[in-house]
């Protein structure tokens, strides 16, 4: 028996199970693909994760200019 069941393991969804098992409740949580959602896994992280570092390559790339040198 649960106090809380939740369905979906997206941001919502987790972090509803974290608040509802801090509060001392017995906590279930139903989720068919990997637990954090698209945001998490394969979107909005992910993505600003490559484009900081293909901004950090080209910063390095571009280093010489600013009298960098970068081996």
């Amino acid at each position: 028996m649960y106090d809380l069941f939740i369905i979906g393991a997206g941001p919502g969804g987790y972090t509803a199970a974290i608040l509802g098992a801090r509060k001392g409740l017995k906590v279930a949580i139903a989720e068919k693909g990997p637990f954090g959602g698209t945001c998490t896994n394969t979107g909005c992280i992910p993505t600003k994760a490559w484009c900081e570092s293909a901004h950090l390559i080209e910063k390095i790339q571009n280093a010489r200019k600013y009298g960098l040198s970068i081996s």
